[in-house]
């Protein structure tokens, strides 16, 4: 079974991260989504919770939208507090190891645009995520990643198309990697 974070602030207004997560509920009977915005809007994470979410599972999926080219607060807010010295790390902290990690993330410009900004902007945007991973003794998987989801750029009907598409390869590599 798969345990989804999923890190965004208002996921009632999203096109795409909503339907990705609908479409992966209706995909996946035995996914666990752990909507942290919602059980947390105050940002005072319940980190026992957290920590036991992640032991009930091998793979952990985080799914966010980039913002301000970076995670949302709370799901940075949610590293910070749930994993922890003795838990994630140290002498004693390998309670992660072995666990994959698979990042999916929703961009709101196209693909080309990002790169024009800079050719490295998501990989250097992860790399804080594939290092922690990797601290935590974790398996980093390469992420998939979802552009041009920004209503300015795009029709709704063809956002949440792209957006099954994307749920649908996110799917076939949550069941790949449970």
């Amino acid at each position: 079974m798969a345990l989804i974070i999923l890190g965004h602030p208002n996921i009632e207004q999203s096109i795409a991260n909503k339907t990705i997560i609908e479409s992966l509920q209706k995909q996946i009977t035995d996914l666990e989504i752990r909507n942290i915005h919602q059980l947390y809007p105050d940002y005072k994470i319940n980190v026992q919770e957290e920590q036991a979410a992640l032991l009930r599972h091998d793979l952990i999926v985080l799914q966010y939208p980039m913002y301000w080219f970076n995670m949302p607060a709370i799901l940075k807010i949610w590293f910070d507090q749930v994993l922890t010295y003795q838990f994630a790390y140290g002498s004693q902290g390998d309670k992660l190891k072995g666990k994959k990690l698979l990042p999916s993330l929703t961009i709101g410009q196209a693909e080309k645009n990002v790169q024009e900004y800079s050719a490295d902007l998501i990989k250097n945007l992860l790399e804080s995520v594939k290092i922690s991973a990797r601290y935590t003794q974790m398996e980093y998987l390469p992420p998939a990643l979802l552009y041009g989801v920004s209503p300015i750029m795009k029709g709704e009907s063809e956002i949440k198309a792209n957006a099954l598409e994307h749920s649908k390869q996110l799917a076939q590599r949550i069941k790949k990697y449970s």
